[in-house]
């Protein structure tokens, strides 16, 4: 039997206030063509397999939207947001593959350092905060934007499926 493959993602995020979870989110992403050019050319041109991941925020000032041809170099319709005290963006942790599906066992945290309004998550190649290179997998936007605090943990689990 032919199977079709195709890939999806989705995010969870918990946000801690005060120890608590206050509020939870869960929404799917959008695979960019960069990233989806990428898993193509490691699997039949043998280009470099990226072997860390790491997540970053969307910033809700300048927001209007994603877009399939987004890169880290080129993103038109966002921003990101590092109002957070990690030096770098936080590493996603994959697991290994079962059930057609890969995710991080642990939690992707974020100590939230201002009042901020976020819209989204992003997960690219490059731990550098704010930077430009690297390759973006994949966007996903909150059903409406988030105010944080400062003080307040973001906690989030990444899902690709297939």
């Amino acid at each position: 039997m032919n199977q079709k493959v195709l890939l999806r993602g989705k995010f969870g995020v918990d946000l801690h206030r005060n120890g608590k979870i206050i509020a939870h989110y869960d929404f799917p992403n959008g695979i960019v063509d960069e990233g989806i050019n990428h898993i193509l050319d490691v699997q039949f041109n043998e280009e470099t397999q990226v072997t860390d991941w790491y997540i970053g925020l969307v910033d809700n000032s300048s927001w209007t939207a994603f877009a399939d041809a987004d890169t880290m170099a080129s993103h038109a319709g966002w921003i990101e947001n590092e109002d957070y005290e990690e030096v770098t963006r936080p590493q996603w942790t994959v697991g290994e593959a079962s059930e057609r599906a890969v995710t991080n066992a642990v939690s992707v945290d974020f100590s939230i350092n201002d009042t901020v309004t976020i819209k989204g998550v992003f997960i690219a190649s490059s731990s550098t905060k704010g930077g430009t290179s690297g390759v973006l997998w994949s966007t996903g936007a909150f059903g409406a934007e988030v105010p944080l605090q400062n003080g307040d943990t973001l906690k989030i689990t990444y899902t690709v499926t297939g």
